[in-house]
């Protein structure tokens, strides 16, 4: 398909830089086949039915935004800024560099804001590779828990550059900018949709028979990053690495045998049941969904308003039908819905 089909016009002012409080006051767009419906995020019970189940994404946000300069080599120190989208092993972290162009592999960069000093004496890499569209490899020279430590120490959370480029980051972002289940740490971006729920949200959803479970997908930079080709055919994703247990698994298939709906919390919880095929799994996925692809693991999803031209955007798309999802997101844009990360959210049924 053509990328400019996936395409509409978004006024600025319907970004959001902060979220509601309480989350779940946050508004709801219900996609149904027959209509739309606009309800508040903590009305969402009332759409599920007992034996459904939600699906969420416990990945937790790393502070994989850091800055430095370059080091050891004759002529200039330019500072380097790298956000980290990756994990490779237990020193090495893929990382897309700016300005890329300054970099060359085997250069050094030491990392760390002015006052903002790792404790540990320094946190310095070497480009071990150097990529495409300013993607490089970095070999940090700490490793495992000590590494993390370092990296929590200098870095920043990495905010989505469609709010880091009207604001800067400030303490709020760090508890605002993950879910309150979050706990696997490893993602530089947010799975948003799950940033609705609150803990009487979830109470309530408990008490009316709706089970949740937990999988993993540690969500990379690559999720900003814009499609360029003209033809979906023509783009390829980025690699996040994921896991969904034996046991999550066996839950799921028996909570469908039992006539109950699975429902992928977010994007990122579909892309990886979707990888899964609701079979254990762990591993990498760079799965693309567009539309005509044939859903097998997941009956509903909750998911935040995308990007136009955006992968999410086809995603959505794909499950409830492109002519739905461009008449829902006119919906939410002339009835001020906030969009992305921070904004609102949606409860989508399939199409037909």
């Amino acid at each position: 398909m053509r990328v400019s089909d996936f395409d509409f016009e978004l006024p600025p002012e319907r970004i959001a830089l902060r979220p509601v409080s309480p989350r779940d006051s946050s508004r709801l767009l219900v996609v149904k086949p027959d209509g739309l419906e606009d309800r508040v995020f903590h009305d969402i019970p009332q759409f599920l039915r007992k034996g459904d189940v939600l699906v969420f994404n416990n990945t937790r946000v790393i502070p994989a935004a850091l800055s430095g300069h370059r080091i050891g080599r004759l002529g200039t120190t330019p500072k380097i800024e790298a956000l980290l989208h990756m994990r490779l092993d237990g020193h090495r972290w893929k990382a897309f560099a700016k300005p890329g162009k300054k970099l060359q592999a085997g250069d050094r960069i030491q990392f760390g804001r002015e006052g903002k000093a790792c404790l540990l004496g320094g946190l310095e890499a070497t480009v071990e590779e150097k990529g495409e569209a300013g993607e490089i490899t970095l070999a940090f020279d700490f490793s495992g828990p000590v590494l993390d430590e370092a990296i929590a120490a200098v870095g920043e959370m990495p905010l989505p550059p469609y709010i880091a480029g009207k604001r800067g980051t400030d303490e709020r972002d760090a508890v605002d900018y993950q879910t309150i289940y979050a706990e696997k740490e490893g993602a530089v971006a947010a799975p948003t949709a799950g940033l609705h729920f609150t803990p009487d949200l979830m109470k309530r959803l408990q008490q009316s028979g709706i089970s949740t479970e937990f999988v993993t997908l540690h969500v990379g930079a690559g999720t900003f990053l814009p499609v360029k080709a003209e033809d979906t055919a023509d783009h390829r994703m980025h690699s996040e690495w994921g896991e969904v247990t034996a046991d999550t698994c066996a839950r799921l298939k028996a909570a469908r045998a039992a006539g109950g709906r699975i429902v992928a919390v977010g994007t990122t919880s579909l892309r990886l049941l979707e990888s899964s095929g609701l079979e254990p799994f762990s591993g990498t996925t760079d799965i693309f969904i567009t539309p005509g692809y044939r859903f097998k693991a997941v009956d509903l999803l909750v998911t935040n308003f995308h990007l136009p031209k955006s992968t999410l955007f086809m995603l959505v798309s794909a499950f409830a039908g492109l002519d739905r999802m461009r008449a829902a997101y006119a919906h939410a844009i002339a009835n001020d819905y906030r969009f992305y990360s921070y904004g609102d959210s949606s409860l989508l049924f399939p199409a037909s």
